[in-house]
């Protein structure tokens, strides 16, 4: 059993973000010992991250993994259905279907601060994330992109990457402005939780891990020529919260292929979504997932069912287990 602690976030003094627990993540449906809607923390947006302070952890403050299942579950009374296990070890004379997955939020913001605390998952070409998309920027054409990254690339735990993707609304404009940058985590980002946040405001957007910010982008800054240059400016459309586990068939980005080493997860203790007051410029708690349920709050919550590049999304590589959300990336022979 895990436990969880929700320190507040007092304005202008310090805001202690992430709690511990003893084993995973969890995120989701309101626990009692929660903050309410009627007590919503805010967060000061002019303290620096020095201002900050996390809580020491203790080793024995996390428990073991949940050992991946070896036979499936089916679906009933609304649990979520434990994937199987692989087909056996990977074998490259045998044809493989890859399965990844995305959870995906219903909920649409503009602006807003957001928290997920994480366990990734790596493995040589997989991308594990959680990011911010407008919902229709797959379209292209006459729609704008619009995406918020954090990306956990498979060549390499120890490193992130931040990004923002941009395309200006018009047909003839097929490229996206991007903006990548890596970072080092001091750590390996598969072996233990840390909590990530994207905070975007109208006047910039920053990324932090572990309540220290790491980039900060704001208007006035231009890349390109077109009118999705200054990509914080160009940030109107309305986003939703997203979380995915897939593979990418660019070795130069994430690494040559190590499909050998699956099946990976990764984990969600918890997610907690800030709304951002415009005339404060404050971040106001909003809700807090701690998928302390037996299923995902479809309320909330849906399931990507799309290729993605090397994999195919599922809504069984989703599932809610021990007070955690896990996505899970494993393969079947066709």
């Amino acid at each position: 059993m895990k436990t969880k602690f929700i320190l507040p976030l007092i304005v202008a003094a310090a805001f202690v973000a992430c709690s511990d627990d003893s084993s995973s993540n969890a995120a989701v449906t309101p626990d009692p010992t929660h903050s309410s809607s009627s007590d919503m923390a805010v967060i000061d947006p002019t303290l620096s991250s020095s201002d900050f302070a996390l809580p020491e952890l203790s080793s024995s403050s996390v428990l073991p993994d949940v050992p991946l299942s070896s036979s499936a579950t089916p679906s009933a009374g609304g649990i979520d259905p434990i994937p199987p296990a692989v087909d056996g070890p990977y074998d490259p004379t045998k044809k493989y279907t890859f399965y990844g997955a995305e959870l995906t939020g219903k909920e649409k913001f503009k602006y807003g601060r957001f928290e997920a605390r994480m366990k990734m998952a790596a493995t040589g070409g997989t991308v594990s994330s959680m990011f911010l998309n407008y919902d229709l920027s797959w379209k292209r054409e006459y729609e704008p992109w619009n995406e918020i990254d954090i990306e956990i690339l498979g060549k390499d735990p120890t490193k992130w990457q931040s990004n923002l993707l941009t395309r200006e609304a018009e047909p003839s404009i097929s490229d996206l402005t991007a903006s990548e940058q890596m970072h080092d985590f001091g750590f390996d980002a598969t072996t233990s939780f840390h909590l990530y946040a994207i905070v975007w405001t109208p006047d910039y957007i920053a990324w932090e891990i572990d309540s220290v910010e790491v980039r900060r982008d704001s208007t006035g800054l231009s890349r390109g020529t077109h009118a999705d240059a200054d990509q914080v400016k160009f940030m109107t459309e309305e986003q939703t919260l997203r979380f995915n586990l897939w593979a990418s068939k660019t070795p130069s980005w994430t690494g040559k292929w190590t499909p050998e080493n699956l099946p990976i997860e990764q984990h969600i203790d918890y997610v907690r979504v800030y709304a951002y007051n415009e005339g404060s410029k404050d971040f106001t708690l909003s809700w807090q997932d701690d998928f302390d349920g037996v299923a995902l709050d479809y309320s909330r919550w849906s399931e990507g069912d799309w290729e993605m590049e090397r994999v195919q999304y599922r809504d069984l590589n989703i599932r809610v287990e021990n007070g955690y959300a896990k996505l899970r990336l494993d393969y079947e022979i066709k």
